[in-house]
């Protein structure tokens, strides 16, 4: 008969036999945040309220629209995507509690495309620092492209620098005598097209500079002393908004200067929304801006996209910021797969970083270890007649040296879900 103490050393030799023949077993591994057997949890920032929501909060609806499409149609690598978005009122105080609730409570794989300079900025270091795979940020900073400091963060946009460049090189090479002008935020957006001008054109030749406040409600100052000036292309770093304000502001003292917009604020649906159906068209007319994305009428991505929004975003209107939500749900898609059967965030970063991710850009992406950069060749877009699309004028940027290039635009394979 087993005493009390012979039975208290059987139990403490079955417990060391156990955690030897675990120990001999191998390693465990540990699971990957965001990864089961069935499904991969993403997350984003973005502005659903505030002063950055109108037009950007379609951004997300589109991308989740995109996945809905991906998922009904097996996902990728048979896991769906599970993709939670994050009201940040575009605060940067408020990026920062939903982006710790992101990584911290719903475990995502990694943040995607998170909205803004001000408000990623404020949470750059702590998904650096957390290891998080931060992809495609929806903003022109070239804060993300630091592959030596920021491993994990990878940029999307065109660089404002580059938008600017391309633009002031498309007005030289149209009009080379004219006056020009920029008008833009007094913020690193503003900043950035205004370097980009000053690297074509040099700083004193810019005609007259308004940097102005996104909590102004009201640009004529700014718009006077343009048309003091004598201002004959107006070069933009401004948000849809505030673009239809300039241009408004501008007819009602029937002033009509040639109209350069960056990317982010020349989307002509979204301009003629503000600027009204009677009167927005013929302000708009002739209108130039620049752009990386399939946003052609008759393109077979926006085919695609025109489908899958009146599918899964309940036919809610179809804008540039459609195809800007669907074509990064695209990236993400490709990269997961490209990730491989049992997706790491290691292995998503090297995916990223192999090359072999194209986009569905005018020209294939260029990411690498040493360029976490998004696009970096912009087109010419103008509008005409009503219609907006690219007029065959394409420039590649690098270092502040532009040069003007042919488009290679990535074609639409396997109905637009990668790895099918």
């Amino acid at each position: 008969m087993r005493t009390p103490a012979t039975a208290s050393a059987v139990a403490v030799l079955a417990t060391v036999a156990s955690m030897t023949l675990v120990a001999c077993s191998g390693p465990s591994e540990e699971a990957t945040p965001g990864v089961t057997d069935t499904t991969v949890t993403i997350g984003t920032h973005q502005p659903l309220t505030g002063p950055a929501a109108a037009g950007y909060a379609a951004i997300s609806a589109a991308t989740a629209a995109y996945f809905e499409y991906v998922n009904d149609n097996g996902g990728i690598n048979g896991r769906r995507i599970q993709y939670l978005v994050r009201d940040d009122a575009y605060d940067p105080v408020k990026t920062q509690e939903t982006v710790a609730e992101l990584v911290e409570e719903d475990e995502v794989f990694a943040i995607v495309n998170g909205l803004g300079t001000p408000t990623h900025s404020a949470v750059l270091d702590y998904l650096d620092d957390e290891g998080v795979p931060d992809l495609f940020i929806s903003s022109g900073s070239r804060v993300w492209n630091q592959p030596h400091v920021y491993p994990n963060t990878f940029g999307f946009n065109a660089e404002y620098v580059t938008e600017g460049a391309a633009l002031a090189q498309y007005a030289v090479d149209q009009q080379p005598d004219a006056k020009i002008c920029v008008l833009g935020q007094d913020d690193d957006y503003g900043q950035g097209i205004l370097e980009g001008v000053e690297t074509v054109v040099g700083g004193n030749a810019i005609s007259e500079i308004q940097l102005y406040s996104t909590s102004s409600d009201d640009l004529t100052g700014s718009i006077l002393k343009l048309m003091e000036a004598e201002c004959e292309v107006n070069i933009l770093g401004t948000i849809n908004g505030f673009t239809a304000m300039a241009v408004g502001t501008a007819a009602q003292m029937e002033w009509f200067p040639q109209w350069y917009v960056s990317s982010s604020g020349a989307d002509y649906p979204t301009l003629v929304q503000y600027l009204g159906e009677e009167t927005g068209p013929a302000l708009l007319e002739g209108m130039v801006s620049v752009n990386y994305l399939p946003f052609s009428p008759d393109g077979e991505w926006v085919a695609l996209f025109e489908r899958i929004n009146e599918e899964y975003n309940d036919g809610a209107p179809f804008t540039g910021n459609t195809v800007f939500g669907m074509s990064v749900g695209y990236l993400f898609a490709e990269a997961l797969a490209a990730a491989g059967e049992d997706p790491t965030r290691e292995s998503l970063v090297a995916a990223v970083e192999s090359g072999e991710i194209l986009g569905n850009g005018i020209v294939p992406l260029g990411y690498s270890d040493d360029n976490h950069a998004g696009y970096q060749t912009v087109g010419i877009a103008t509008i005409t007649g009503g219609v907006q699309d690219y007029e065959g004028t394409t420039y590649h940027v690098n270092v502040g040296r532009v040069t003007e290039v042919e488009a290679a635009p990535v074609p639409l394979a396997n109905d637009g879900i990668p790895g099918a």
